[in-house]
């Protein structure tokens, strides 16, 4: 973001330097989205993102909240010792039955033992219920008993668009345990409320009058003038069809779909369809578009996405009439700007989050990818889905009376009043919204008042850092309770051979524990003399690290050589995996003390905390580079290999080490990506399977690395194609290749036609 605004700034404060929770709301048009990109980009912390539906975690580039935290699709009742509640249309949950879903696979648990923060996007949508089962769920998990487990939590949402959906019948036993549905009635909300930040410049509308209109209408405050104004815009025999570019919105799924059929067949002409590019594991039941795109030349569309070209040719909600089609080729003219472009396809990422062995960050995996056009049929459109468009020229449908928010909701999605047409007047029935979210509302913290909290929660934050980056009681319970397991080992076990080196282990972390009890005495004391001394303390902080470090970068050492013995060996997986717990454990404290100076060094220099300035090359090389000496030792010492034969140390390798993930990072357009595994001489085939695509796509993103001068023709195609396709280019206008394609038949492919267009452009 090139300027954030006061707001959003205090957001991304507030996420990277306390531990403070934070609700992110704002009016449709102010930038929620965006800074969510940015937090995600900018944030040192290891987070995940969630939403409370499949498409709603797709557009926010994460996963769905009952997969993240394996819940299943029931109504939460947050008490003990209550007998188990189903009917045949309600099912509810206790905390006593939900814990049997608690027993997750090794990798997920890692995800949550190693978050820190966790983002709840769409929170308007999350029931209290379900909030309260995520934070038990995390209480449980981790065995901390704070908040959430401990997690810092970013909600996002505008509590004024899509409420909660509870059946009657569940609300009627959920009301013996909450005041209301929204999560803010959730019990740990209650307990724990989060600080209410509002981003409030609107970037979609700039005319005063329809902000004016828009906010009074959010906070139940519409005037006579304010009705007035939209009803103004009546017009009731407005005729769509003579009238391009609008698009109707209504409050039924049923309506919205038949006036887009009808339209369609009402055009003449051939109707062509488009399937997506579906690759490896992409579940139907979150596709983010209609899996079957019809088109005929002459229909009404609308982009769902924006364009991410430096050109920015199309917006999310941006209308355009279809001119032309073609197999492989969708041509969209706007009217008004007389621009007519080709619509991109859109890549969409079904992801899963995993922690990286080495540098114990919450990464990505790409499970599977959905790769299509992002239009849509656009006569209609729900209220519902609507809700993250923008329009420029949009007809409402309020025959039927709205639910609350929902005019709001509609009206907002208009860049302007000149836009607007109302087929009917509109009333202050049915348009009010929800008292609660009112009430709810009016605990946005003032400016005055995030500036001294902030200041108040990035000193506990500093406190707590500092505090837990000594805190070494559950690091040696740990090696206490691994030192009393070879009590069960017979003298001729595998694992009872390191008892001594699991006593030094032991003896080490414990020598530690008075000296750390009594710097972190010291801690407190300096942190209750206000104001505090940073400097004094970034001098202890640096001494104390200084003198422990070199005996927890000793143990980390040596359990990592221990693994790396005992991995060779037959009958050792069980004794590998519970040094590996303990391994996770003991990286993560040297780590962290590596951490804490470059906290204090960020503090003093009175710099934001990021992730460019908490994360160092040599923290996130640091057990890469131990394992690589280790190695390098081992290479050198055939001895210390244990005379294992080069098969078996092959399937013992196989067996324990885990296999090397294909991440999609997130710093990295699709173009980039793809460029750098170009750069790397690797074929189109090849970063196909890499990146989860076809290699129709990969093709795609040539031509447009050809386009811009990163990647040369010749590179991509043999001299002869070239010169054939520079043949049969002769007398090309650039526009459709449609045409061409019909005329060359099967000589190139579509591929093959773009990537030498490119060379024209």
């Amino acid at each position: 973001m090139e300027t954030l605004s006061t707001a959003a700034s205090y957001t991304l404060r507030f996420i990277n330097q306390t531990n403070r929770s934070v609700f992110l709301t704002g009016k449709a048009g102010t930038g929620k989205t965006t800074l969510l990109r940015e937090i995600i980009r900018t944030t040192h912390k290891n987070v995940v993102v969630v939403a409370p539906t499949g498409i709603a975690a797709l557009n926010a580039g994460g996963v769905t909240i009952h997969s993240m935290f394996q819940l299943p699709f029931a109504g939460f009742i947050p008490e003990h010792n209550l007998p188990f509640q189903f009917s045949d249309t309600v099912k509810f949950e206790t905390k006593d039955s939900l814990r049997r879903h608690f027993r997750m696979r090794a990798d997920k648990q890692a995800v949550l033992q190693n978050l820190e923060l966790l983002v709840i996007d769409e929170v308007s949508m999350l029931r209290a219920d379900l909030l309260d089962a995520i934070d038990y769920m995390l209480r449980t998990t981790r065995k901390k008993q704070q908040p959430f487990g401990g997690v810092q939590v970013l909600f996002i949402g505008d509590l004024l668009q899509l409420p909660p959906v509870v059946k009657n019948e569940e609300w009627e036993v959920l009301k013996k345990y909450y005041k209301g549905k929204f999560f803010f009635h959730s019990h740990v909300i209650q307990q724990n409320p989060p600080l209410y930040i509002e981003l409030d410049k609107i970037y979609r509308q700039t005319d005063s009058t329809f902000i004016g209109v828009l906010n009074n209408l959010r906070n139940n405050v519409i005037t006579e003038n304010d009705l007035a104004i939209l009803n103004g815009f009546v017009k009731p025999d407005f005729d769509l069809k003579k009238n391009t570019g609008y698009i109707t919105l209504t409050t039924h799924n049923a309506k919205a779909d038949a006036i887009n059929a009808t339209s369609l067949d009402e055009l003449d002409g051939k109707q062509y369809t488009y399937q997506p590019e579906i690759v490896d594991d992409f579940p139907d039941k979150i596709y983010p578009v209609e899996q079957v795109l019809k088109l005929k030349v002459g229909a009404q569309v609308m982009f769902i996405k924006n364009d991410l070209s430096p050109e920015k040719r199309y917006f999310n909600g941006k209308i355009g009439i279809v001119k032309s089609l073609a197999e492989d080729e969708i041509l969209v003219h706007f009217p008004e700007e007389n621009l007519t472009i080709e619509a991109d396809k859109y890549e969409w990422k079904n992801v899963r989050y995993y922690v990286d062995d080495l540098s114990k960050e919450i990464k990505e995996e790409v499970m599977g990818t959905f790769v299509h056009y992002p239009l849509r049929l656009a006569w209609a459109i729900t209220v519902h889905k609507s809700q993250g468009l923008t329009f420029d020229k949009a007809v409402l449908d309020v025959s039927q009376v709205f639910m609350p928010g929902q005019a709001y909701v509609a009206l907002s999605r208009l860049r302007s009043l000149e836009g607007l047409i109302l087929l009917s007047p509109m009333r202050m029935n049915g348009i009010s919204s929800d008292a609660d979210v009112m009430d709810y509302a009016s605990g946005r913290a003032e400016e005055a008042h995030l500036e001294d909290s902030l200041k108040r929660e990035t000193q506990n934050f500093i406190y707590n850092y500092l505090i837990n980056s000594f805190m070494w009681g559950d690091l040696a319970a740990e090696w206490q309770k691994h030192k009393m397991s070879y009590l069960q080992e017979g003298p001729k076990a595998l694992k009872s051979g390191y008892r001594e080196w699991a006593n030094r282990q032991e003896n080490s972390i414990y020598g530690m524990l008075d000296a750390s009890g009594k710097f972190i005495s010291q801690l407190q004391k300096l942190f209750s003399q206000q104001p505090v001394d940073m400097a004094f303390v970034s001098e202890r902080v640096t001494a104390a690290a200084n003198y422990f470090f070199p005996t927890m970068d000793r143990m980390a050492l040596g359990i990592l050589e221990t693994m790396e013995e005992i991995k060779r060996q037959r009958k050792a997986k069980l004794f590998y995996e519970e040094l590996a717990e303990l391994e996770e454990m003991q990286t993560a404290a040297a780590i962290r003390l590596m951490k804490a100076k470059l906290l204090m060094d960020i503090v003093l220099a009175g710099e934001a905390v990021s992730r460019e300035n908490l994360i160092s090359p040599e923290i996130q090389s640091y057990k890469a580079k131990k394992l690589e000496a280790i190695r390098a030792a081992q290479r050198n010492n055939p001895a210390s290999l244990m005379n294992q034969e080069e098969e078996e140390d092959l399937y013992v390798r196989e067996r324990y080490t885990p296999k090397k993930k294909k991440t999609a990072e997130p710093k990295k357009s699709t173009l980039e990506e793809t460029f750098e595994l170009w750069q790397q001489k690797k074929s189109i085939a090849d970063i196909a399977t890499t990146r989860k695509l076809t290699e129709t796509t990969i093709q795609s993103h040539l031509a447009k690395l050809i386009e811009v001068g990163k990647v040369e023709i010749g590179d991509v195609l043999p001299a002869d194609k070239i010169a054939a396709l520079a043949e049969a280019f002769k007398g090309f206008d650039g526009e459709a290749l449609g045409e061409l394609k019909e005329k060359l038949g099967d000589a190139f492919s579509w591929g093959e036609l773009r990537l030498f267009r490119a060379t024209l452009e």
